[in-house]
């Protein structure tokens, strides 16, 4: 048993996520939470010039399609380090097929920085910055040779949708 099985999907307010952050904004390199040591570990470095537009982790005690936990991608002042555990507020869902695979990303900010305090839904993040972040998931493997497409993004009641799913779906593995 690692730390992060005593560590609730949603968090005590029920209006926030817990999320581990595994990525921190600015960086080539893919860290992911190491199941057997709970440790956040060195996956890989990107194949892509780009580094990633925000900071992006995980859901903890949650699974999804693609056999991992649920993906956050995390709208940040300051990026944060691998390993941090923070409250989010889960404002949109990013659908995508990667290789294949369902692998949503839930976007959130943090809950906690007052920079973030009006940004709620969807409608309130600024349009640009979604077609950074599809434009970053759509390019970042095609050096790799492999397909990842965007099929919608829908806002905050779809995201709070699929995080219930998450948990149900970890529920019925364990």
């Amino acid at each position: 048993m690692n730390i992060l099985d005593k560590i609730k999907a949603i968090a005590k307010d029920k209006e926030t996520i817990n999320v581990i952050v595994e990525i921190q904004k600015g960086s080539k390199n893919k860290y992911e939470f190491d199941k057997e040591t709970g440790l956040i570990k060195l996956d890989r470095v990107s194949h892509t010039s780009q580094d990633f537009p925000f900071d992006y982790g995980f859901v903890p005690n949650t699974l999804w399609y693609d056999g991992d936990p649920l993906d956050v991608v995390l709208m940040t002042t300051y990026a944060l380090m691998p390993g941090i555990l923070l409250e989010a507020r889960p404002v949109a869902i990013m659908h995508m097929t990667d290789t294949g695979d369902s692998d949503a990303k839930i976007i959130c900010v943090p809950a906690k920085d007052p920079r973030f305090e009006n940004l709620k839904d969807l409608s309130d993040i600024n349009a640009h910055l979604i077609k950074e972040y599809k434009h970053f998931y759509e390019n970042y493997k095609t050096l790799q040779n492999k397909i990842v497409t965007i099929d919608g993004i829908d806002g905050k009641d779809k995201a709070w949708e699929a995080i219930h799913e998450s948990i149900e779906l970890f529920e019925k593995k364990k």
